[in-house]
């Protein structure tokens, strides 16, 4: 009895990665019909659907990701049943569907190159309508279905992106005035003795005779307790008196 051996096929999109391929494992994690490894300079994701009797993969697909381009191999069971679809056709089809949804999760970590990947979404679905029987019709509703949805995302990515860059922006603006105001607040907060003890003479004369120390310390933008202070400071060595006394 003759051995049935599946078919390799190859699939190869040139690509750039805008992220780094530790986040992408960690993004594609929630497929877990995959296996993933990761390196500093890739990564690979292997889905393994049936199995010889030896063990052997026999259908799977294999996504590997580099910095420049991506590989896509696959294998594709032999054809048994003749005036069909033939199993290559209907193959990559599943194939570039899984692809779709793999590039869908990481879309801001990792961008193919849409010329390359859209003729061959295009010519696999030219070429699976040539011999369509009623029973695939619902798959190709659901790989368009999927791809409209791809280009919207990648549209929805650089939306975001440029949304996130001018909020960098107004984040670094926040933070450099946040620290001048901080210097500003330490600067007024660090008046000497001296300096207050002045203050305290001109705003006592200026208020007939009387001080609100609230007022004193938010006019002045120091606090309420180092204004008592001072005055403590001011009466113990007679610069001033306490009404009543």
């Amino acid at each position: 009895m003759a051995v049935l051996e599946p078919k390799i096929e190859s699939i190869k999109l040139n690509g750039s990665l805008t992220g780094n391929f530790a986040d992408m494992a960690r993004r594609l994690a929630t497929l877990q019909m995959f296996s993933i490894k990761s390196t500093a300079t890739d990564l690979t994701l292997v889905r393994v659907e049936t199995t010889t009797v030896q063990k052997k993969p026999f259908l799977f697909m294999i996504f590997k990701f580099l910095p420049d381009h991506m590989e896509i191999d696959y294998s594709v069971p032999p054809d048994v049943v003749p005036n069909q679809l033939s199993s290559a056709s209907l193959r990559r089809l599943f194939v570039l569907k899984n692809t779709i949804i793999i590039l869908s999760l990481v879309i801001d970590q990792y961008r193919v190159d849409d010329s390359m990947l859209y003729p061959q979404v295009d010519s696999s679905i030219d070429n699976a309508l040539t011999t369509l029987s009623p029973n695939y019709s619902s798959v190709v509703q659901q790989l368009e279905t999927l791809y409209s949805k791809y280009v919207e995302l990648r549209k929805l990515n650089k939306e975001l992106a440029n949304s996130n860059k001018n909020l960098s922006v107004q984040a670094t603006m926040l933070s450099q005035e946040n620290t001048e105001l901080k210097n500003r607040l330490k600067q007024l907060e660090t008046y000497s003795d001296e300096s207050l003890m002045a203050l305290v003479e001109e705003w006592i004369e200026s208020h007939d005779g009387a001080i609100d120390i609230n007022e004193f310390a938010g006019n002045y933008r120091i606090t309420p307790p180092r204004v008592e202070q001072i005055l403590n400071i001011m009466v113990s060595r007679g610069f001033i008196e306490l009404k009543g006394q």
